[in-house]
């Protein structure tokens, strides 16, 4: 992640800038000064928190690499949940038979709603964990400001973290951050988090249910960015963890996700009105350019 100088070495540095160019310093950094860290990160959670209970639903494409598995599929977003149509294996898009396997799938769930209610009320338990942990950011690390960066909708601030010693975690889950570091950059404007990029610097225990353990070294890249109209979106994710769960399965996870082509649908779509949306791209044409890097 990030070198840290000696702080003998930083301190002399600082001290020098302060005493000989004020002036200079004033005109370069200009309203980008150092943040009060902690009140910003706050903030930012807080956004983030608050754009979660109220996004507008879109329509975008993930591509996804899962234990050495290619997949590319189309999502929309509805008040009933999350509707997918998988519409490429492999950068490939889907033969006849796997076409037609993924259409009865679809015509299967339109029929059945207590199907597509399970899968919402579990992607609402996802979203409230996940809610729970960015509730936590500020309090489990301790900050420093590193200085300004290009996002992908302008300046950001760059923090790095580590650990906050004094921290308790409320539940198993929040276990992890006590053996995280790595960096958080906010956006500037909009102050939401853009880049959550971590890595495991001691074994820790973790929840989900399941009492395990993940091991050092693992790593943790969440990227998103304002996809039109100040909405934010999850862009580009990584998660490289080892572990055992029960002191005995071992684990493995090593994903990578891309979404892109995002554009807004309609805010009160139910999710039947989702699949014929989906069911009108019958070519599967529309995955040609594979990757969405």
């Amino acid at each position: 992640m990030i070198l840290q100088p000696c702080r003998f070495a930083a301190l002399v540095f600082f001290a020098v800038a302060a005493l000989v160019h004020p002036l200079y310093q004033a005109f370069a950094e200009g309203e980008d000064a150092a943040p009060d860290v902690v009140p910003l990160v706050r903030r930012a959670a807080q956004n983030e928190l608050r754009s979660s209970n109220g996004n507008r639903p879109y329509r975008y494409r993930l591509h996804k690499i899962d234990d050495a598995k290619v997949t590319t599929k189309e999502i929309v977003e509805t008040k009933d949940g999350d509707v997918a149509r998988l519409i490429a294996v492999d950068d490939k898009p889907l033969d006849a038979d796997a076409q037609k396997a993924e259409i009865d799938r679809l015509n299967n769930l339109a029929a059945h709603p207590e199907l597509q209610e399970h899968r919402r009320k579990r992607e609402k338990e996802d979203s409230d964990r996940a809610n729970e942990m960015i509730r936590l950011l500020p309090d489990a690390f301790l900050y420093k400001y590193e200085g300004m960066t290009d996002g992908p909708n302008g300046s950001c601030y760059r923090l790095s973290f580590q650990p906050n010693p004094n921290f308790t975690p409320p539940d198993r889950e929040a276990q992890v951050y006590h053996g995280m570091a790595g960096e958080l950059w906010i956006d500037k404007t909009q102050e939401r988090m853009v880049k959550l990029d971590a890595h495991l610097i001691a074994d820790v225990d973790f929840g989900w249910g399941i009492l395990g353990r993940l091991y050092k070294g693992g790593s943790i890249l969440v990227e998103q960015a304002d996809v039109g109209d100040h909405h934010w979106e999850t862009t580009h994710m990584k998660l490289s963890l080892t572990g055992k769960a029960l002191l005995i399965k071992t684990l493995n996870f090593q994903t990578t996700e891309d979404a892109s082509h995002f554009e807004p649908v309609p805010p009160e779509m139910g999710y039947q009105n989702a699949i014929k949306m989906l069911l009108s791209d019958n070519d599967g044409s529309q995955v040609a350019d594979g990757h969405m890097h």
